[in-house]
């Protein structure tokens, strides 16, 4: 069952854990859809929660200092964490342990062993343990999947390769934050640079495209191609992984000259292009000429990642475990990309199975 009304049950009510992480502009921004209520936030930078806050015209008597004083005061049923991908551990140790809901910011985890440690603690303590990936709620994405595996037929035949998309010229180019890059440059707060910011986009999807099955094999190149503003970190990283019948090339960079993210899926018989969330180019057989397909808009609540967590927290959506966000598709992203670490490092090809 799925779908959320403002009829189904009270707002969920969501506490968020750091403000450190940009793209909690995305929640703090949301329209209002009655399917969630923020009560509180936590974050020890006064100055920043404040500035965000005002901002966005909210109230400024939401901030707490820590996340223990906004969960005693507001007593929230989920927490949505923006802080440093190396905090997502303690998020999780401190919700998990009081039945609280968590939805992380990509990639899951910094580490396969920070990962391993998190999905123990979510299946202690029953919680919802989900990954927020922005791809995931684009319709393009979504009819690929459709038009290969909710037919009678995959329109494209079987899968062989596909080749993801994903970055911009760089975190200092495009102006993030103080805050943001103190952490995103930073491989103990992070895991890498572009390899983990980037490339978990590509293995997220390829995952979810392959219905959660594992790579054969990970192999991984990355580079430092501007030393000068990333010395601690690779700003350019390129991970393969194998399949018994099929291979993935995820190109993850900080050195793009537009900010991209896009799909190609290439089967026995036709291609499919998600140019970005809104196009998407098909082609079939010899001969044919390439098509853009119509696209519709995505159903509640698969269309936003804070509805899908107050579906899923109201038990009006059930997290599939093939689903993009799920917990068992982002453990294997977690194994791909330690993999990956491990490959670049290594400067070999590392086996998954």
């Amino acid at each position: 069952m799925t779908g959320f009304s403002q009829t189904d049950a009270k707002p969920v009510r969501i506490g968020i854990d750091g403000f450190t992480h940009t793209h909690v502009h995305w929640l703090l921004g949301r329209e209002k859809r009655g399917d969630i209520d923020i009560v509180g936030i936590a974050e020890p930078n006064k100055e920043l929660a404040m500035r965000y806050l005002k901002q966005h015209g909210l109230d400024t008597t939401l901030w707490y200092a820590s996340l223990p004083e906004m969960v005693e005061k507001t007593k929230p049923e989920a927490v949505c964490a923006f802080n440093t991908i190396s905090q997502h551990l303690e998020t999780v140790e401190y919700c998990a342990a009081r039945k609280i809901h968590v939805m992380v910011e990509k990639p899951l985890a910094v580490s396969l062993k920070h990962a391993k440690k998190m999905e123990q603690l979510a299946k202690t303590h029953g919680i919802h343990l989900l990954t927020n990936y922005e791809t995931t709620w684009y319709p393009s994405n979504h009819r690929i999947y459709e038009l290969i595996h909710k037919n009678k037929y995959s329109a494209i035949g079987e899968i062989r390769k596909v080749v993801i998309h994903d970055g911009h010229p760089g975190p200092i180019e495009i102006g993030c934050n103080e805050e943001f890059l103190e952490w995103l440059t930073d491989p103990e707060q992070n895991g890498a640079g572009a390899l983990t910011d980037f490339g978990c986009y590509g293995a997220d999807l390829m995952t979810w495209l392959m219905k959660g099955e594992k790579p054969l094999s990970v192999f991984a190149v990355t580079q430092q191609i501007k030393p000068e503003l990333y010395p601690k970190v690779d700003d350019e990283a390129t991970i393969v992984l194998t399949y018994p019948k099929a291979q993935a090339i995820i190109q993850a960079s900080w050195n793009w000259t537009y900010n991209r993210k896009d799909m190609e899926v290439y089967g026995k018989e036709g291609y499919f292009l998600a140019k970005d969330r809104s196009t998407l180019m098909y082609w079939e057989n010899e001969g044919q000429k390439e098509r853009q397909l119509p696209l519709a808009k995505l159903e509640t609540p698969l269309d936003d990642p804070f509805a899908l967590l107050a579906a899923t927290v109201r038990g009006t959506h059930k997290v599939s475990e093939i689903e993009l966000s799920s917990l068992e598709v982002n453990m294997t992203v977690m194994e791909i990309l330690d993999a990956a670490m491990k490959s670049a490092k290594s400067g070999k090809a590392i086996q998954l199975r």
